[in-house]
């Protein structure tokens, strides 16, 4: 193994550790019965701010379009979206943020944030917003290769 293969290895295992613990310490702290994936698509929703469907939003979190249904399925029966057909193409469906659904994501957000806060916190807003760049650009090129 040449250094730059460790060095690969080393990234992608701080990457991965990073993201479980992160996913971790945050689904403890959501509401009763919201899972991290409700707040990511809630919080998407209300970020874009315009309708989407079922397939852009499975694009959009790199999932297969049944777990993306299961997922809108349990934020539809929770009050949290709305679903309407498509106007334009009877096949398919549309999914806008309902007002309880943003109430959901703020209340979600509200006890997330002093956990990522906390964490920025000790690490310095100088170092994360160095560690930025990086991270997105890496985000973007393995988006890239799909």
């Amino acid at each position: 193994m040449n250094e730059t293969s460790g060095l690969a290895i080393t990234l992608f295992g701080e990457i991965l550790m990073v993201d479980q613990l992160a996913r971790s310490r945050l689904s403890k702290v959501l509401p009763k019965g919201m899972e991290l994936s409700h707040f990511s698509v809630l919080n998407h929703l209300d970020r874009s701010n315009i309708e989407r469907s079922p397939a852009q939003l499975a694009k959009t979190f790199h999932l297969t379009r049944g777990a993306m249904t299961n997922t809108l399925h349990k934020l539809e029966i929770a009050g949290y979206v709305h679903i309407r057909p498509d106007w334009d193409d009877a096949r398919r469906k549309m999914v806008a943020i309902s007002p309880a659904g943003r109430q959901a994501r703020d209340a979600a957000l509200a006890c997330m944030a002093p956990i990522i806060n906390d964490m920025v916190s000790k690490l310095g807003d100088d170092r994360v917003r160095a560690a930025l760049p990086i991270l997105r650009e890496l985000r973007l090129k393995l988006e890239e290769h799909g």
